[in-house]
C-alpha cells in the first residue's frame, strides 16, 4: 500500500509541474499577444487621425483608385512634409 501511495505522489507530482510549466507558457504567450493588440490599436488609432484630418481637409483619398495608395500618404502641395511609413509586426 506505501510503494502505491508513494508511486501515486510521485506522478501527481510531475502533473503539478507540467502544469505549472504549461501555465507559466500561456502567461507569456498572454502577454505577447496583449503587446501586439496594443501595436494594432495604435496603428489604428494613428490611422484613424490621419484619415480624420484628411477629411477636415477636404483630402478625401478613393481606395478605389488604384494610382494612390494609402501606405504612402503625399505631401501637400507647397510643403516639405514626407510621408510617414509605419509598419506593424
Amino acid at each position: 500500500m506505501n510503494a502505491t501511495m508513494q508511486a501515486r505522489l510521485s506522478q501527481l507530482k510531475g502533473e503539478y509541474q507540467q502544469g505549472e510549466a504549461q501555465l507559466r507558457a500561456l502567461l507569456q504567450q498572454e502577454a505577447m499577444l496583449h503587446e501586439t493588440l496594443l501595436r494594432i490599436s495604435g496603428a489604428i488609432q494613428v490611422l484613424e487621425e490621419l484619415l480624420a484630418h484628411d477629411l477636415a481637409n477636404g483630402n478625401s483619398r478613393n481606395s478605389a483608385d488604384p494610382g494612390q495608395s494609402d501606405s504612402s500618404p503625399e505631401a501637400e502641395p507647397g510643403t516639405d512634409a514626407k510621408p510617414v511609413i509605419m509598419t506593424v509586426p
